[in-house]
């Protein structure tokens, strides 16, 4: 009897399961793969994404595509010479960003969420994965890529250079001041209602007073870069309360997964107190 009550509860999580939103809301995918993979880096880049080669339509990255958005932005160490970075992207319909990351060592899951709002990227499931640990800041060539072919449409080319320009000040804000970083920069795109009136000495204050709330202080050297973007924000042909929707969106994501985590916790409980 007890088996058969415990084989119930597990069919019941189970269909929870695989009845998920994310799931149930997907629509078309696309691969884009580092051109300098070898067959078996490209096999392990493939058991992350969880799907066969050819299951989906597959795209090739070069570094000279890497470079394309990357240089003059990035220090060469972080670009690197070959194209190793791997990307799985499936559209969704709704509810934001679903990112994980696989072996890549200085582009946070934050920085990757806010860079592809910035770029038009709304809902998706992306997957960033390469055989052995890389920076990660080519990775954003491949998202594009790929999205475009999962959703045949054009992303715009100012808002996908704005993203990477996005990642690397944050990258490097947070190689000083820590995980506020983006943070901080999530807190003036929501902003942009206000800054697209402001002039730069009034873009500044917000700055420093964004930093304070963060309990950061900002040299000057950091501020100007953030000023350059916060700039460039202001001239996307974006809605005002887009970004200020995508910063909500994705607190509400975290909210899901922080419940999720407890449920399945709880569920762990049961059954140890069970048995």
């Amino acid at each position: 009897m007890k088996k058969k009550i415990i084989i119930g509860i597990l069919a019941i999580v189970l269909s929870m399961v695989m009845v998920s939103p994310v799931l149930a809301d997907s629509k078309s995918a696309g691969v884009a793969i580092g051109a300098d993979n070898t067959e078996a880096q490209l096999k392990t880049v493939y058991d992350y994404f969880k799907i066969k080669r050819g299951d989906v339509e597959e795209t090739v990255v070069t570094n000279a595509d890497e470079r394309e958005y990357l240089e003059g932005l990035v220090s060469l160490d972080k670009i690197g010479t070959l194209a190793l970075s791997s990307v799985y992207v499936q559209e969704k319909s709704s509810g934001g960003i679903d990112l994980e990351t696989h072996n890549i060592d200085w582009v946070t899951d934050k920085m990757y969420e806010s860079a592809l709002g910035t770029a038009g990227i709304k809902n998706a499931k992306v997957i960033v994965a390469a055989y052995t640990p890389v920076s990660g800041t080519g990775a954003l060539t491949g998202i594009y890529k790929a999205y475009e072919v999962a959703t045949d449409t054009r992303l715009d080319e100012t808002a996908k250079t704005t993203a990477v320009e996005e990642v690397v000040v944050v990258g490097e804000l947070q190689d000083a001041i820590g995980d506020d970083a983006v943070n901080i920069i999530n807190s003036l795109k929501s902003e942009i209602a206000q800054t697209k009136t402001m002039n730069d000495d009034e873009i500044r204050e917000l700055i420093v007073e964004t930093a304070d709330k963060y309990d950061t202080v900002l040299d000057d050297q950091q501020i100007e870069e953030i000023l350059s973007l916060v700039n460039k924000f202001n001239e996307l042909n974006m809605d005002p309360d887009t970004f200020l929707k995508l910063v909500e969106a994705g607190q509400s994501t975290q909210g899901f997964f922080q419940k999720a985590s407890t449920f399945f916790e709880e569920i762990g409980n049961f059954f140890r107190n069970l048995f």
